[in-house]
């Protein structure tokens, strides 16, 4: 870890965003990434893993997440359970806004990279609670049903995974309120008779 980080992640983004047409060297320089979004034209640049530990926002993140856990855990409940509930509750909030955005690909933009850096900073105190220390290839153990691998290519694979479910929030709500449609969708009087008639029968 860099012992006197100096830039804000915002800053960080906002360097990316007047670098250039040079998306490639950007990434290279910055320690970002990027997704391009199609639909409205924009590129969207996102912090790595350690890209994020390196900024000024990253102890105070931690702290946070830390201070959520320790109240979790006052009833004496298990670090991890108490941390898989929590990225448990913070990814189902967020494809429940984005299921309700009208605007999925301004939503994406907004929220992806507080989710992702939200996220890194629960493992990472729920690394330091457990005294085994900050690591860069497998996340703690409360991220097994975790859906995603959130250290993954620096964080890369979890930051497209997510965007294409956040983008899909919508659609996937509407296929699963037809279903719950269809299995509560009342059963006809001849469809009743029919199963009566048949029933007799055996």
């Amino acid at each position: 870890m860099n012992p006197t980080p100096t830039k804000t992640l915002s800053e960080v983004l906002a360097d990316a965003d007047t670098a250039g047409h040079d998306h490639a060297a950007t990434e290279k320089t910055s320690g970002l990434q990027h997704i391009h979004n199609h639909a409205t034209g924009a590129i969207v640049w996102f912090p790595t893993l350690q890209t994020f530990r390196l900024t000024s926002d990253w102890a105070d993140a931690v702290a946070e997440q830390e201070a959520s856990l320790e109240a979790a855990t006052a009833d004496g409940t298990p670090l991890q359970d108490a941390a898989s509930e929590l990225l448990a509750e913070r990814l189902d909030s967020l494809l429940e806004r984005a299921a309700q955005s009208p605007d999925a690909n301004a939503f994406v933009q907004e929220n992806l990279t507080p989710h992702l850096t939200e996220t890194w900073a629960i493992a990472d105190a729920v690394a330091r609670a457990s005294g085994t220390g900050l690591r860069a290839e497998t996340p703690p153990a409360a991220f097994s049903g975790y859906p995603y691998n959130v250290y993954a290519q620096d964080g890369g694979a979890f930051a497209t995974a997510l965007w294409n479910d956040v983008i899909d929030a919508r659609r996937h709500r509407a296929l699963a309120d037809e279903a719950a449609r269809k299995a509560l969708k009342p059963v006809s009087r001849k469809a009743l008779k029919n199963a009566a008639r048949k029933a007799a029968r055996r």
